[in-house]
């Protein structure tokens, strides 16, 4: 039938391009079909995963990374990837594990005091109310060291990494219930709970399996450990679960293999684990009341606390009738609660049937108390056949299932058949099947797990590529192949190499439900979603020192970065906050210091925190790495780290050795031209000062006192430096200028901070409007290139109204639509002379409207700016 469809299907669109190729519509088209010898098959499959540029995929998957410890997201049906998301491993483009912010995230992830930078991530949950994926979190595990992620889908950044205190490790984990209330993670190897050692011949009376039932909270996106708690199950090696919704809400099912409990031993001439842990014919499904259990755990007479963990014994579980056993196919690797709540997908490796268990027989054995009789460990056990639905052969190896909108229709993966079947749980009949490439492990179905699948589509998540790609070496990339599952039969689309680590499971979502941000509030810390300690406005940037620790607030815009010099002392401790004061949407900057192993990465709004010790001496450039406008390169500045052991001879000094008397004399005239205009400006702000009353202000009569205790000093070294020139010693003379013009340089730093505390003192009051008008200027990146009263990147903005016929208007405008008014010969000429140009900073009406309120105050104290 498969072929016969096929063929049909050729026919058709064959004659349809043969048409269109007649008519000469599509002459190039035929020309390149026959030059790559592709068929017409071929071109309608292309046509359906193709997106024209700037066209947006219906579907985004989030497919962990395997041995990456990452998150690899793409877009479907185009397969293009969008984004790594880095979860349990550093990621160096995204600073992630290299400024402090994310290296506190990953620091939740130790381990018994252990620093743990990569992770195993398996099994990715989206978020869900009412069983329905609602787009707002992401947890997955890490299998190698049993922790659970969460991801924000505000911004796709790992914000919690939660240790299980009990597990040594995990792989039915992260499954979310229908509300989001819990996040349900299985134990996979069997250990001691505790952190103690014990022999393995002990593994039936020390060694336990078990489910970690994480208490989360959906409005805020965290785990809450201390509200969690651990079901103790035996060691029947735990694998994958599913939380039940609908009529089996309240439940979670976790399937397991090793009912032999056996432990190996190939060493020493024991038959190795693969035989020793699939002798049985099944092992056991575990069905539990977790909703039961979230409600003991309240009360302390039911947990013991290990690691400071609540764990519910198996007896207490057992005595509240909420703990129970059913046989399934051997070394099972799939369970999957339909969209309905009622039916229970198991597919054993070992097995070549799928087992349906209907929760509505499950419910009634339990609730009649009709067991077939209890494990070594108390747990009752319910009869297989009487739990069952039905079981229908699909082929071998069945691992996972993926639901479709279409009642009781369900989609299987066959690893050792490298296929995916379609089938029907209900009525137990096979449909079709699909050859993949090669050995599929998961499948993923577009909101396939979830109350209400799409359809649509089905990605195989292959193990094995073999000859798929281009030879790369001999690791090859993974796998994932589209298949259109929209048509009466399923039809692969299209191959995806994947070289990042091995993706196990994967989940879609419609990227309708995805509202991320594209800029921050300014100075976020986007780890926390607070307001950053460090966060820095234009103008605020500064360097201040107490003892050994120096502090620099620092920010970054197109194209500079503030301030551009920092000197520090060997074996200082450095602590740099940078913030992005950009509002344009992609406007990332990055931040490096050469040799010391930093990397920050900075979207609009972003503040971030870089910590380290200048423990080695030198000149280090830094400088943006995220190309970010045409003056990139010139985004840079220099740490300056000296040795304050030393005894350094400046440069000067030895250029003036060689110096002739002439030269001398004129870099003598030079200095002292630089510290007569540097004087020039600080008169200028001492009669600001005195003409305002600034005595009437302690603040600022505070600061004043300390800029003249600097000025002060400066008569001293002009007299040594008048003596120097009537001695003719004309070096000595440059190095007391060079002292009077530091001088001068820290009374200017302070008189200028003193004189902009007096302007907000003796201003004209804001009105509201203007009071915002100013946080929006600051906060929305104006003053990155604009400085009130002074020409800086860009022009001054004082009496900005008034430059232009109907300024209000003119001004409202270009801040609205910036690229509109590019070719207006005013702002031509304006880019031309700042080689800059105004991005659009996405201002609403409402906060242009707040500027121009603050602009117009600043025309109503033009004076003191």
């Amino acid at each position: 039938m498969k072929k016969s469809f096929s063929t049909i299907s050729s026919l058709i669109l064959g004659t349809t391009l043969t048409a269109s190729v007649a008519s000469g519509a599509t002459g190039e088209l035929a020309k390149i079909m026959k030059n790559r010898g592709l068929s017409e098959v071929d071109v309608i499959r292309a046509a359906k995963t193709y997106n024209p540029t700037g066209v947006k995929d219906k579907y985004v998957v989030f497919s962990s990374g395997g041995q990456s410890g990452q998150i690899i997201v793409y877009g479907v049906p185009s397969m293009r990837i969008l984004k790594y998301i880095a979860v349990f491993t550093p990621e160096p483009w995204q600073g992630y594990g290299y400024d402090k912010d994310s290296i506190d995230v990953l620091r939740q992830g130790n381990i018994r005091g252990r620093e743990i930078n990569w992770g195993d991530t398996h099994h990715p949950a989206l978020s869900e109310t009412d069983g329905k994926y609602d787009g707002k979190w992401l947890a997955i595990n890490d299998k190698a060291n049993p922790r659970i992620a969460i991801i924000d889908l505000a911004d796709f950044e790992t914000k919690q990494i939660v240790v299980n205190p009990v597990f040594k490790s995990d792989h039915g984990g992260a499954f979310f219930t229908p509300n989001s209330e819990h996040i349900l993670e299985a134990a996979q190897y069997a250990a001691p709970f505790d952190n103690n050692y014990h022999p393995i011949e002990e593994y039936k009376e020390s060694y336990r399996g078990g489910v970690t039932v994480w208490k989360f909270d959906p409005k805020i996106g965290r785990v809450v450990p201390n509200d969690s708690y651990t079901i103790e199950m035996p060691p029947y090696m735990q694998d994958l679960s599913d939380s039940g919704k609908g009529l089996s809400n309240g439940w979670g099912f976790t399937n397991s293999f090793n009912s032999e409990m056996y432990t190996g031993g190939i060493e020493v001439g024991m038959p190795p684990n693969e035989a020793g842990m699939s002798r049985n014919d099944t092992d056991y499904l575990h069905v539990y009341n977790w909703e039961k259990l979230y409600k003991l755990s309240k009360d302390p007479k039911n947990v013991k606390i290990v690691n400071d963990h609540k764990v519910i014994p198996m007896d207490v579980a057992v005595k509240n009738n909420a703990l129970f056993l059913i046989p399934e196919p051997k070394s099972p690797h799939g369970v999957d609660v339909d969209p309905t709540g009622q039916y229970i997908v198991v597919c054993g490796k070992l097995d070549t049937h799928a087992s349906v268990y209907d929760f509505k027989k499950i419910k009634k054995l339990i609730d009649n108390k009709e067991f077939v009789g209890k494990d070594p460990f108390g747990i009752p056990i319910l009869d297989m056949k009487k739990s069952l639905h039905g079981q229908v052969e699909l082929g071998l190896g069945p691992l996972h299932n993926q639901y479709s909108p279409v009642d009781g229709e369900i989609y299987t993966s066959l690893y050792v058949d490298s296929q995916v079947v379609k089938w029907n749980f209900k009525t137990l009949k096979v449909l079709d099947k699909e050859n993949v490439h090669y050995n599929i492990g998961h499948l993923a179905g577009m909101e396939g797990k979830s109350a209400d699948p799409q359809g649509e589509y089905i990605i195989a998540l292959n193990k094995l590529a073999i000859d798929r790609f281009q030879n790369v070496g001999p690791l090859h990339p993974q796998n994932h192949q589209l298949i259109d599952i929209s048509g009466k039969t399923m039809d692969l689309l299209v191959d995806m190499p994947l070289p990042l680590g091995e993706p196990h499971q994967a989940v879609a979502i419609r990227a309708s439900k995805l509202h991320p941000h594209v800029r921050y509030e300014m100075g976020t810390n986007t780890k926390t979603g607070k307001q950053h300690v460090g966060k820095t406005l234009a103008g605020q940037e500064r360097i201040e020192r107490d003892g050994n620790h120096v502090k620099v607030y620092a920010t970054l815009v197109r194209s500079h970065i503030n301030p551009e010099r920092i000197t520090v002392n060997k074996g200082d401790r450095v602590t740099m906050y940078l913030t992005n004061l950009e509002r344009a949407e992609d406007e990332t900057h990055g931040f490096t210091v050469d040799h010391y192993n930093l990397h920050g990465s900075l979207e609009p709004g972003e503040t971030i925190e870089l910590d380290f010790t200048a423990d080695i001496e030198g000149v280090f450039p830094y400088y943006c790495t995220e190309f970010c406008s045409a003056l990139h390169l010139e985004m840079m500045g220099y740490l300056l780290v000296k040795d304050p052991n030393k005894k350094y001879e400046s440069a000067q000094k030895i250029k003036m050795k060689s110096m002739t008397p002439d030269e001398l004399k004129a870099e003598y005239d030079k200095t002292v031209a630089v510290n007569n205009a540097t004087d020039a400006v600080i008169q200028s702000v001492v009669k600001f000062l005195k003409d305002n009353k600034y005595q009437d202000h302690k603040v600022v009569a505070n600061l004043v006192t300390d800029a003249f205790d600097q000025y002060n000093q400066i008569p001293d070294q002009k007299k040594k430096a008048d003596k120097a020139v009537k001695a003719g010693e004309m070096e000595k003379a440059i190095l007391f200028e060079n002292m009077i013009w530091q001088l001068m340089v820290k009374t200017a730093d302070v008189g200028i901070r003193a004189k902009d505390a007096l302007v907000r003192i003796i201003a004209t009051e804001q009105s509201a409007a203007a009071a915002r008008g100013e946080k929006t200027f600051a906060e929305g990146g104006c003053n990155g290139c604009h400085v009130i009263g002074k020409v800086s990147s860009g022009p001054d903005l004082t009496g900005v109204l008034q430059r232009h016929e109907n300024g209000v208007d003119w001004v409202s405008r270009f801040i609205l639509d910036p690229q509109s008014m590019y070719t207006d010969p005013y702002v031509k000429g304006m880019i031309d002379y700042f080689n800059l140009k105004m991005p659009n900073q996405h201002m609403n009406k409402e906060e242009v409207k707040d500027i121009i309120e603050y602009l117009k105050w600043v025309d109503e104290n033009a004076n003191l700016f």
